[in-house]
């Protein structure tokens, strides 16, 4: 094997693959980048059995084809402290691999590709197109209320469902909910499947051109993203997600509408005297009045008082600040909505105007 390549070209699909890979794993193959030169590309593979990325880069000069595998965090640590715009000469002599870049020389050691594990064969049921902005939204709107190290496996990851020209993405953690949608330009049949929070997290770094296509194909025990630049697999949770349309508070009749950010930073400076442990907030409604107090057991006290649209009895109601700033911290409108029945019912916020995102919000008691 031998190729030369620039520097940048080769540290950022080498940055995706990377975080795939398991720094601490058994297998020490698996701490190791497969790395595949033909033609004029590159491809790299990491994998932690769980999820697989794969990345390419375009390559030039004396190019001889090979495939071998490399330490990904050490080739990492080498390409981001070599200088931008520097072009790296590489080449495998033996069962060593060596880097040259100016006058910096690097000799890592190789395993056998042929060592490499595979991922299965990937099946599709459904595929569809969108625009990596539309999947980054929808997952950036509901992955903070995905459990984690639950024992209740299927809550430690993120709920995809299609069903007809909408595709849906529904997060819980047994304490909140966060559910959004966004509508497709094809009808699809209803699935749902349960991406692991390691494949959340390494499938919305892939996204980075808000207008560029990414292709998803859904099958039986994984899902499936591809990119101009790069491929993401990840095996799926084999579990039941909880119905979480049984979750929708119903019968709500108590309607507030206030100002999101004069809302958000009411509970943000309220929370600093809140119990750090519990993270609970009271919040009283009056009409056309909101108050918010907190008090933590150094008898220190926060209250806080802000106008809202409010027309119904008054209510008081205790909720974990922290569970609140993350919606209103997820929320796009100016004005949100919060519809509640009673102090001890599950409080729906929404954006008050559009209403692609909904998140319900558990009680607690104070």
């Amino acid at each position: 094997m031998k190729f030369s390549i620039d520097r940048d070209a080769l540290l950022k699909p080498l940055q995706l693959v990377s975080g795939a890979v398991e720094r601490r794993h058994n297998l020490p193959i698996l701490s190791n980048l497969l790395v595949e030169v033909s033609a004029n590309s590159l491809k790299m593979t990491g994998t932690d059995l769980e999820v697989e990325l794969v990345g390419q880069a375009q390559v030039h000069g004396d190019i001889q084809e090979g495939r071998t595998t490399v330490p990904a965090k050490k080739l990492l640590d080498i390409v981001k402290s070599l200088p931008e715009q520097t072009e790296l000469k590489i080449e495998q002599q033996d069962n060593k691999w060596l880097l040259r870049c100016g006058r910096s020389r690097f000799s890592l050691a190789t395993l056998p590709a042929e060592e490499y594990p595979n991922v299965d064969a990937f099946q599709s049921d459904i595929e569809f197109t969108l625009k990596q902005g539309t999947i980054k939204s929808l997952i950036d709107a509901t992955q903070f209320s995905m459990a984690n190290q639950d024992v209740r496996y299927y809550l430690n990851g993120l709920l995809i469902e299609t069903e007809g020209s909408v595709v849906r993405a529904v997060a819980t953690d047994g304490h909140r909910l966060a559910l959004s949608h966004r509508a497709l330009e094809v009808n699809l049949p209803e699935k749902q499947v349960i991406v692991p929070r390691k494949g959340v997290t390494e499938l919305s770094r892939l996204l980075d051109s808000e207008d560029q296509d990414i292709h998803i194909a859904i099958g039986e025990n994984a899902i499936r993203a591809t990119t101009a630049t790069a491929v993401f697999t990840s095996k799926l949770v084999d579990g039941r997600f909880p119905d979480y349309r049984r979750v929708l508070p119903k019968g709500g009749d108590k309607v507030v509408i206030a100002t999101r950010q004069s809302l958000k930073q009411a509970l943000t400076r309220a929370s600093i005297l809140s119990n750090e442990k519990f993270r609970g907030v009271r919040i009283q409604l009056e009409p056309d009045l909101l108050k918010i107090t907190a008090n933590n057991p150094e008898q220190e006290e926060a209250e806080e008082i802000i106008d809202v649209e409010y027309q119904s009895q008054p209510l008081e109601i205790g909720f974990n600040v922290s569970y609140l700033l993350d919606v209103l911290n997820n929320l796009r409108s100016e004005d949100v909505r919060i519809t509640l029945l009673d102090g001890n019912s599950s409080a729906l916020i929404e954006n008050h105007v559009e209403e692609d995102s909904m998140y319900v919000v558990m009680p607690m008691r104070l």
